[in-house]
């Protein structure tokens, strides 16, 4: 699957390695984990990896960025990880560069690079990091197996998602046999401070459910969000949606949070395919955890309604 990979990074001295804004611990662990490979295995290329500072993933070894000119991108190839769209891609200066190449595991959305690497069947964009290794033989350091094991264990909601496989946990025992201290990436990505408890319990106190269906969201306001002390809405939204996950009768939940100019909105399901219905507010992601963005509340409860009939459809 990654002949036409390592062929590229043979083929060019400079590789620049983007993903998409507002990283997650797939798309910085994946960052982090090719830069890692690469700079192993091909040790006289000059490696950059480039985007907007990460926060919530702050802790993980490698996470900061470099500040490169525009110059660099001449005669250089670009990678461009766990992005389905080239609207998400953090610094689009990629395009600069002479060959991009894409890896991504979300539903197919549309081609922006020269080289695409594009497979759902992956419980994450960092389990394809984890082929990759494995295909092309590769030196695999503690390091590039931590961010990789990282991103696998967010993306896959600590194995427990649907898309987790037995070529998932083929992976972690392979990421963890090359050093990875599963005790304490658990920890830095799931241990709280007395702050964030307090943001957990307040949002958990406004949990509702949309017209006794089996859909409940939150409503976050933006002077609630202020009240709560939030810097960064987009990435509390993303880390208290599941705040709702395994309430008996609830089989989609959505976290709704204004951040002064749009509504981001976070869906979540164990059981149907709400994608679909991302894709129609111009967002997407993946059959059981999707994304976007609306204009205003009354937008969301439309897109609540279009998951209650989603819902419906199989009485």
């Amino acid at each position: 699957m990654f002949e036409k990979v390592i062929e590229a990074v043979r083929q060019y001295d400079t590789i620049i390695i983007h993903r998409h804004s507002f990283p997650d611990g797939d798309a910085l662990g994946s960052q982090i984990g090719l830069y890692e490979l690469l700079k192993e295995n091909f040790p006289g290329k000059t490696i950059y990896k480039v985007g907007d500072e990460p926060r919530r993933y702050s802790f993980m070894n490698g996470s900061v960025m470099d500040v490169i000119d525009d110059e660099y991108y001449a005669g250089a190839l670009a990678f461009v990880l766990d992005s389905a769209t080239e609207e998400l891609v953090s610094d689009k200066r990629f395009r600069l560069a002479e060959k991009t190449v894409r890896i991504d595991h979300h539903i197919y959305c549309e081609t922006f690079t020269d080289i695409e690497i594009v497979d759902t069947s992956f419980e994450s964009c960092c389990g394809m990091i984890a082929e990759l290794s494995l295909e092309c033989s590769l030196t695999l350091t503690p390091k590039a197996a931590t961010a990789i094991f990282t991103g696998m264990v967010t993306d896959s909601g600590r194995f427990r998602y649907d898309c987790t496989s037995a070529r998932t946990f083929e992976f972690a025992s392979y990421l963890v046999s090359h050093g990875v201290d599963s005790n304490s990436v658990y920890s830095e990505l799931y241990a709280s401070d007395l702050s964030t408890v307090k943001i957990r319990a307040a949002f958990i106190s406004k949990i509702s459910v949309y017209e006794n269906s089996r859909v409940a969201y939150i409503y976050n306001t933006v002077e609630e969000i202020a009240a709560l002390g939030i810097e960064d809405p987009v990435s509390v939204s993303r880390g208290m949606v599941n705040v709702m996950a395994d309430i008996k009768g609830i089989d989609i939940w959505v976290n709704f949070t204004e951040d002064g100019e749009k509504v981001l909105c976070e869906l979540r399901s164990g059981k149907y395919n709400i994608n679909p219905v991302a894709t129609l507010h111009g967002g997407g992601g993946h059959q059981k955890a999707s994304g976007c963005d609306v204009a205003d509340r009354a937008e969301a409860m439309r897109l609540l309604e279009e998951l209650k009939v989603l819902t419906e459809q199989d009485k």
